[in-house]
């Protein structure tokens, strides 16, 4: 039994790609018994299984476009707190497991929807991945370094930041209320969401919309990253004052006046860039990391993947834990995490069960839903389930 904060929440995955499978392994790694539906055929190639993204489920193969799936779908959902849909617009109506025919076998059903554009307007039907719904959103067009095109930021802005944290937020915001509710999360609208402190400071003149020249996006000299002699980089965030006079004694360049003068005068960041540039290039990463160290300067090493895992700050919070099967790879631990105790230091949730197969718990499931041996194995002569 499952011992996180979600503990007894239960989790109906319709399976899918990008946000919703990170949302519902964030259910599932706070306790959520979380029950996925995956096709009987498996995932299309393009998507093959993933052993993070998917953990922490039980999965069952359903064909939802035979009635009998359907049917034993509804008896899933009629014993479920939660529904987490992210088809296209109105497909799981053409498959007769919409919000209606949901909601009336379980009332209280919180129906995640979780798309790219919403499920309305004159672009809802169209096809799109995070790229594409950010580009919308203004958010690409403010990424990158002046002069040069925009960057796309991985899939972490918008699917992952302004899709997937929106659906579980939307389906906490639901619960909260009693449930009873149909949940429109999407990476369209999240993604702007995100921007809400950019819009804040476009309101107040104080953000242009000319890519790589604020304060916060690379235009900024003393908000950037700088290769090594080693061909590292470190990152400088020195926005303060106090910072900022750090970070240039750090370098040994506190007694020059017109360095100390540049902090927010941007008529002379060309110069501060430079000679930034310059004083980096003089040292590995891992020594200006040494260097820095105790100094509130903000200057951090920029760190590999692989690298992360072993970091000090990641290794003194047990970040990271072994991806069994898979030759050292390792994943994320649960987070965030709690205490009833304010004295104690919190702790992280167990870390949840490996990733399924799709239909590894397909039999198991259909005993727990009242399926009799003889009809599963006729169930599973059809077609109509599959196991992995």
């Amino acid at each position: 039994m499952s011992s996180g904060p979600l503990s007894g929440l239960s989790v109906v995955e319709l399976a899918g790609i990008g946000p919703a499978p990170y949302a519902a392994m964030l259910l599932a790694d706070m306790g959520a018994d979380v029950v996925r539906v995956d096709r009987p055929d498996g995932p299309a190639p393009e998507y093959p299984p993933n052993p993070v993204l998917d953990r922490g489920r039980r999965s069952i193969a359903l064909d939802l476009k035979a009635p009998e799936g359907v049917e034993l779908f509804m008896r899933l959902v009629a014993r479920a707190d939660v529904l987490v849909e992210s088809y296209r617009p109105g497909v799981a109506e053409r498959l007769g497991i919409g919000p209606v025919p949901c909601l009336a076998v379980r009332p209280g059903l919180v129906y995640a929807r979780m798309s790219g554009w919403g499920q309305t307007g004159p672009l809802a039907d169209a096809a799109g991945h995070d790229i594409n719904y950010i580009s919308l959103t203004g958010a690409l067009a403010a990424l990158g370094r002046a002069g040069g095109p925009p960057q796309p930021p991985m899939n972490l802005v918008g699917d992952f930041g302004g899709g997937a944290l929106f659906l579980v937020y939307g389906i906490m915001c639901a619960l909260w209320a009693g449930g009873g509710r149909v949940v429109d999360a999407n990476v369209h609208d999240g993604t702007t969401s995100l921007l809400a402190m950019v819009q804040g400071f476009r309101a107040a003149g104080l953000w242009s919309d000319r890519r790589g020249t604020n304060l916060i996006d690379t235009g900024c000299p003393y908000y950037d990253v700088y290769r090594c002699a080693d061909g590292g980089y470190v990152a400088v965030g020195a926005i303060e004052r106090r910072f900022f006079v750090n970070l240039l004694t750090g370098l040994g360049l506190a007694d020059d006046a017109d360095l100390v003068a540049a902090h927010r005068d941007p008529s002379r960041w060309p110069a501060l860039r430079s000679t930034l540039t310059t004083a980096f290039a003089g040292a590995t990463r891992d020594e200006w990391a040494e260097r820095f160290a105790g100094r509130d300067a903000c200057v951090t090493p920029v760190l590999e993947l692989a690298e992360a895992a072993t970091a000090p700050q990641a290794a003194a919070r047990d970040l990271y834990a072994p991806v069994a099967g898979h030759n050292g790879a390792v994943q994320v631990t649960p987070t965030p995490r709690f205490t009833t105790d304010p004295g104690v230091d919190p702790t992280a949730p167990p870390l949840p069960r490996p990733a399924p197969q799709p239909g590894e718990h397909t039999a198991e499931i259909l005993a727990e839903l009242g399926v009799s041996e003889d009809e599963t194995v006729d169930l599973f002569g059809a077609g109509v389930v599959a196991s992995g």
